[in-house]
């Protein structure tokens, strides 16, 4: 990450910070949320598939090859002009507005997204309403969406800072652990969950919640450069999942079932 970041111009700064960093690469962080989406999914993943955010299209191109039909849909149009050379069905719009008829998906995939829309209430009732609906007669439950973003308990703020007029990447610690107005001050560019704070998106929607878990990342990049030390590391921070000390976790893992 760092060097891609030395790599920036001020208009690639810009959108990183507005929109964040897509997965530019395959690694066990991209296989494991994979496997816990098709877990997540059932028999959906071989339906109408959107991942709504789809950066450069890595997941795309992953989740195409499990039998289901896989649309991605990109704000930004440079991204989505890559992911297109990864998959062939790639829309180029905003997920406030979803230029998709109702009722259209199986499965719907929001991967670390909805804190960089510009409105992230109206990016879920947008995802809910094309989500497709349950069938009463045939017994089919309703279409799922599966929502990673970020958790206000992890320690480091992952999005950087905006100081003294201008963008700070990198890991800033306890920045999610200061008043919200503080907080929002120092990272106005991304939002960050609560528990709370995505009950209250769903509010009033025709939705149940089929799983609510937060967890840690796979921390590639520190196993690359510490090797074995890393991978002892990533073993007992994963392991933490299963314990009440998931709440300092990075990212908030859920499942949304359409009722």
């Amino acid at each position: 990450m760092q060097d891609i970041i030395a790599c920036m111009t001020n208009r690639d700064m810009q959108k990183a910070a507005l929109r964040g960093e897509p997965s530019y690469v395959w690694r066990a962080g991209q296989q494991r949320r994979l496997e816990m989406i098709v877990r997540a999914a059932g028999e959906r993943i071989k339906g109408r598939v959107l991942e709504n955010g789809c950066g450069v299209g890595m997941y795309v191109e992953h989740l195409a090859g499990l039998g289901g039909t896989v649309d991605g849909l990109e704000f930004d149009f440079e991204r989505a002009s890559e992911a297109k050379t990864r998959a062939p069905h790639i829309l180029n719009a905003a997920g406030e507005f979803l230029p998709l008829p109702s009722s259209t998906f199986d499965l719907i995939l929001s991967h670390e997204v909805i804190e960089h829309v510009q409105d992230d209430r109206a990016a879920i009732c947008e995802m809910v309403r094309v989500l497709r609906s349950p069938d009463t007669v045939s017994g089919k439950t309703g279409g799922r969406i599966v929502l990673f973003c970020p958790n206000r308990g992890y320690p480091f703020e992952t999005h950087g800072i905006y100081w003294k007029g201008k963008y700070d990447f990198g890991n800033k610690l306890f920045i999610n652990y200061l008043p919200r107005i503080w907080r929002d001050k120092l990272a106005p560019h991304v939002r960050i969950y609560s528990k709370g704070d995505l009950e209250k998106l769903f509010e009033g929607l025709p939705v149940k919640f089929i799983e609510r878990t937060i967890i840690f990342g796979a921390y590639d990049n520190i196993i690359v450069r510490f090797g074995r030390l890393g991978k002892v590391l990533r073993g007992i921070l994963q392991f933490l999942e299963k314990t009440p000390l998931k709440i300092f976790g990075l990212s908030h893992f859920w499942v949304i079932e359409k009722v």
